[in-house]
């Protein structure tokens, strides 16, 4: 009876003390679920942070290797060819003001200057490779500017039909007019003014037909020998009014061709096409 009293007086003091020492045990694993949880989700969210962040340094590579891979276009325009083109240009103005003043020896030089330059730009721009977009419109212009100034300042002289004149000026001005307006809708975004007269942005390449070659080798013979021909002796014949039909139906021939070709304008992109991707 002792010993039986005796262990149930000290089980009751075990078992309360057990029954205290659970309550902080499942305390301590609850915070420690708690502290799991937090740690999983902490994990979760450093992995998507870490995977936004290489996905978005692969993009900016893959940007950046875009942009050197395809650089806009942009060509030299400082070169001989073009100078001289150039100065074949700025010399009509003297031209025109030596014909006005019957100063035939200076147009006739001048007009020497006009062909040799002419035939040099060509030669250096195939020998050295130094061939630009802005020279397929700057050659043609030269010879338009040379041609334009000749029929006026010849046909103001009384040495050139009016009707012949307004022929050769009459197309070089819709060909001009064209031009400008090919050059408008070629012109890659953003269309601004800056942008339209930078020429080393190429947007259109104009190529002359075959007969617009001729009438230009016609229109200039015809302009040579009537430039000269004051200062000629008058038993020279130079076939001036063949020449003069001839150069009619030439000019109006050539302005149709560009009209029906489709070769005369070529577009040129500002970008160079990508790779299809691997």
């Amino acid at each position: 009876m002792y010993s039986t009293l005796h262990c149930n007086f000290l089980a009751r003091p075990l078992r309360s003390l057990a029954f205290a020492s659970r309550r902080p045990i499942i305390q301590y694993s609850g915070t420690f679920q708690l502290k799991a949880r937090h740690r999983n989700a902490f994990t979760a969210v450093t992995r998507a942070l870490s995977t936004s962040c290489v996905r978005l340094s692969d993009r900016k590579t893959d940007n950046t290797k875009d942009s050197v891979a395809t650089p806009p276009l942009r060509e030299n325009i400082y070169t001989i060819p073009n100078l001289l083109t150039v100065s074949r240009i700025l010399s009509c103005p003297v031209l025109g003001w030596s014909i006005l003043h019957d100063d035939f020896f200076l147009a006739t030089g001048l007009l020497v200057y006009a062909g040799l330059s002419d035939l040099a730009d060509g030669y250096l721009a195939r020998r050295f490779s130094m061939h630009s977009v802005l020279g397929t419109i700057l050659d043609p212009a030269a010879d338009k500017t040379l041609m334009t100034t000749l029929t006026v300042t010849l046909a103001v002289k009384g040495l050139l039909p009016v009707s012949l004149a307004s022929i050769i000026i009459g197309r070089d001005v819709l060909l001009s007019l064209s031009a400008f307006y090919i050059r408008y809708t070629s012109l890659p975004a953003p269309k601004t003014f800056a942008r339209y007269w930078d020429f080393s942005i190429p947007s259109a390449e104009v190529r002359p037909t075959t007969i617009s070659k001729y009438n230009t080798f016609a229109q200039l013979a015809l302009m040579c020998a009537t430039t000269v021909t004051p200062i000629l002796p008058t038993q020279y014949n130079l076939f001036v009014p063949e020449m003069q039909i001839l150069v009619a139906v030439t000019t109006v021939w050539s302005g149709l061709s560009y009209v029906f070709s489709k070769d005369a304008v070529r577009i040129v992109s500002e970008t160079r096409k990508q790779p299809p991707p691997s």
